[in-house]
């Protein structure tokens, strides 16, 4: 809990203004050692972005396939369209940022840099906030366009491919946990 008020707090030598009731226990943490820090690293599963990539064309397709019985039923081609392009406004920006961060002239500059030990954590994160902003642009901007280029949209087809190829991430987490342990 805090309590006190900033000329008490200045008086006891506490800059901030605020004073603990507690001081935070640091007893029970020990940092790991180099070695064992990479013992870590080699046990979680890593996911490639190009895995995701693929897990998510894998999953537009099968929602596609799926919506074709129903468009044939209710006569509505439209829905199909819809459905593939909703599962487009996911795949494309992703398989972009892909190549923004693992193929992209930025991407191997990055790479050497961080080979030769040059290269800065702070710059490899703003690249990657670069593309993920470059990727929800892109997103944002076929949803928007979706009526203008699909005629007769259906809103609950378009829903419905987002979401199936949005869950490519948690497939593609799940079968490298999966076949991790």
């Amino acid at each position: 809990m805090l309590r006190g008020t900033q000329a008490g707090a200045e008086q006891r030598g506490n800059p901030n203004g605020l004073q603990a009731d507690e001081a935070p226990d640091d007893e029970g943490f020990t940092p790991l050692t180099a070695e064992q820090a990479n013992e870590w690293r080699a046990q979680q599963p890593q996911t490639s972005v190009w895995g995701v990539v693929r897990w998510q064309l894998v999953l537009l397709l099968l929602a596609t396939s799926l919506s074709v019985p129903f468009a044939l039923v209710w006569g509505a081609p439209a829905v199909v369209a819809s459905v593939f392009y909703g599962g487009l406004c996911v795949l494309l920006p992703t398989a972009l940022m892909a190549y923004g961060l693992t193929g992209s002239r930025w991407a191997r500059k990055r790479a050497a840099q961080v080979q030769g030990s040059q290269g800065s954590a702070a710059g490899v994160l703003a690249g990657v906030f670069f593309w993920e902003g470059v990727k929800i642009v892109l997103a944002v901007a076929m949803l928007a366009l979706a009526p203008r280029l699909i005629p007769d949209l259906s809103w609950l087809g378009l829903l419905l491919g987002l979401v199936m190829v949005l869950k490519a991430y948690g497939v593609a987490f799940w079968l490298k946990k999966r076949q991790a342990s």
